[in-house]
């Protein structure tokens, strides 16, 4: 089985999006959507640096669409063999949304462009941040987080999880490591996100989400907020809103991955980071990420592979 995936914020670099607008039609799709949401996408994705990018309002619409443009690419290895399941991390979510046909293109962009507005909003009230905590058991890691007044952000598996809070009590990590944690990496956000801090962000977000007309998923879409697969489109906008201010448990979704046999990923653009932590926590299963259109082929040919492999194990 294959499963689609889609990162959150922080996968961006600056550039990344400069190969993908070389596709047929997709630099005109990506001028639609910027015209639509009243933010310059192939600007930001080609031409800003690092700190332009890692603003939240745009970060966020910057990562769906690329997520979907990198999706249509592989159209034609999709439509005839689909993948089994779709799953995104924090505000990829949406895009995997969107491609499990719950959202469509237009109405994920716009969704997105509200909700990075928003987070950056309520981020502005208070200076907070995240950082990645690498090794350590999380038995161990999630109570000490929690002394500090902070909250595990991303349960993300694979020995990582990642802490968000105020500045203080980031700095305060920084100097007071749980034990069995190797390093304490900051991480390039503009806040303290899927946290209490958010919570003017929901709010937001819910009247948003009353314009929104969702379908059932095509597709088994599996949730990061507790890693349960949902059947109702309804569900998932409702997850989408909550999710914001609510913690990504993404080691529940690789959990969830291995009950339902899943032997194959690939990570829509800007890919790397979940490949990563599938390659340490799910051994045996083959990995695609597509950072750049170099990398349709070989994602092509794993889409091929394992729909003969279930070919074969269905013979």
């Amino acid at each position: 089985m294959l499963v689609l995936v889609a990162p959150g914020q922080g996968a961006q670099t600056p550039g990344f999006l400069t190969p993908w607008l070389d596709l047929p039609g997709a630099a005109d799709r990506v001028a639609a959507w910027s015209d639509a949401i009243g933010l310059d996408l192939a600007h930001y994705g080609t031409q800003a640096d690092a700190d332009a990018i890692r603003d939240t309002a745009v970060a966020q619409p910057l990562l769906v669409a690329a997520g979907l443009l990198s999706a249509a690419a592989l159209s034609d290895a999709l439509a005839a063999n689909k993948p089994g399941a779709v799953a995104g991390h924090s505000v990829g979510e949406i895009t995997a949304a969107a491609y499990a046909g719950v959202l469509t293109d237009d109405a994920a962009l716009a969704l997105v462009r509200k909700r990075g507005l928003a987070m950056a909003d309520a981020a502005a009230i208070t200076e907070t941040g995240m950082a990645a905590l690498l090794g350590g058991d999380p038995e161990v890691t999630i109570p000490h987080l929690e002394k500090l007044g902070l909250t595990p952000a991303n349960v993300n598996g694979a020995g990582q999880i990642v802490a968000a809070g105020t500045a203080e009590q980031i700095a305060a990590l920084a100097e007071d490591k749980p034990e069995g944690v190797r390093r304490v990496v900051p991480l390039k956000v503009a806040g303290a996100f899927h946290t209490h801090h958010m919570a003017p962000a929901v709010t937001t977000l819910e009247a948003a989400a009353k314009a929104l007309d969702p379908a059932d998923p095509k597709l088994t879409y599996v949730s990061n907020r507790d890693g349960k697969t949902v059947a109702s489109g309804a569900d998932v906008v409702s997850r989408l809103v909550g999710q914001v201010a609510n913690p990504v448990r993404w080691d529940l979704c690789m959990e969830t991955f291995k009950e339902l046999g899943v032997t194959a990923m690939i990570e829509l653009c800007p890919g790397g980071t979940l490949t990563g932590l599938a390659k340490r926590a799910l051994p045996g299963v083959r990995t695609v990420a597509l950072k750049t259109p170099d990398d349709l082929d070989a994602a092509s040919e794993l889409i091929a592979d394992t729909a003969s492999a279930a070919d074969a194990a269905g013979a």
